[in-house]
């Protein structure tokens, strides 16, 4: 097996390449009768990020150390003006070192702070975002991917979404990008549910099994919906998974994409990203669901 160096010097240097190679183990897949679309179900997990939590500058912090730095120097100041000169001239780096962190180092991650629009930033990596999850917090990244109904994934991507509403549609344009045509049904959680979502699922043809949460709940759990559905779109919706045909096939969802993040996540260790950065993280995910197709293309060949 390769060590870790040799396995991280190579994604660093291939990573358009390895983004290339999904799409033609893709390809190759759908040459071969795989890959089939009869029935895409989309999904996305958060995996956490190589930063510490703890190592995290809001702009009360670093308010906060900044004044810390100030009283410092003046007191360090202070003790350079004394009558003993060695104790001054000893403190003079620190004094220096200090001066360059409260001068360059803190504006610096403020901006930074500003910049990104956010409460929290990590130092570590500050693509990361803190994303809700059912257990609380993680501070890492989305990964979704869709999967093919014979448990193919056909497109995949990394995000800093915190919900996956804004992700159905690209999704969808990423499929047809890699299999060149259209899922002819699609389905995806509450989480990608949107009146725009399931708009544009209808403008282009495509059959989606998309709940809304409260829908959700009562296909979850049973029980009567408390809410009522006002727009047109989300009527149809509601009356399409309210049938028996319509759970059945959305019933499908967890079957077709739950046991595939399984494996990566419980086989393949996907839970938490090696490398730093939004563009080295999709290159590993990339990399990830590119071993994923191949052994699943090996075991059905």
């Amino acid at each position: 097996m390769p060590d870790h160096w040799t396995l991280n010097a190579f994604r660093r240097r291939h990573g358009k390449g390895l983004n290339d190679l999904f799409t033609r183990v893709v390809e190759l897949a759908r040459a071969s009768g795989l890959g089939r679309l009869g029935h895409v179900a989309v999904d996305s997990t958060r995996i956490a990020a190589n930063a510490s939590r703890n190592r995290i500058d809001t702009e009360q912090a670093l308010r906060g150390a900044r004044a810390r730095i100030r009283r410092d120097i003046r007191r360090w100041q202070k003790q350079c003006d004394a009558d003993d000169p060695n104790e001054g001239a000893g403190l003079e780096v620190d004094n220096q070192a200090m001066e360059r962190l409260e001068q360059q180092e803190i504006p610096e991650r403020m901006e930074r702070l500003r910049k990104s629009g956010l409460k929290k930033l990590s130092r570590t990596d500050p693509d990361s975002r803190f994303l809700r999850e059912r257990g609380g917090f993680t501070l890492g990244y989305t990964a979704t991917m869709a999967v093919s109904e014979d448990h193919l994934i056909v497109a995949q991507q990394v995000s800093q979404q915190p919900t996956d509403n804004e992700l159905l549609v690209p999704m969808v344009d990423a499929v047809e990008r890699a299999c060149g045509e259209r899922p002819r049904q699609i389905s995806g959680d509450s989480g990608f549910f949107s009146l725009d979502n399931l708009q544009t699922m209808e403008e282009r043809n495509i059959d989606a099994y998309v709940p809304d949460s409260n829908l959700a709940r009562t296909l979850n759990r049973g029980g009567r919906i408390k809410t009522r559905a006002v727009h047109p779109v989300h009527r149809r919706m509601r009356r399409k998974l309210r049938g028996p045909t319509g759970r059945a096939i959305y019933a499908r969802r967890k079957a077709i994409v739950e046991p595939v993040n399984g494996v990566l996540k419980e086989q393949r260790g996907m839970r938490r990203f090696r490398m730093r950065g939004l563009q080295k993280v999709s290159v590993e995910w990339a990399l990830a669901t590119t071993a994923y197709n191949l052994t699943r293309m090996w075991h059905l060949s």
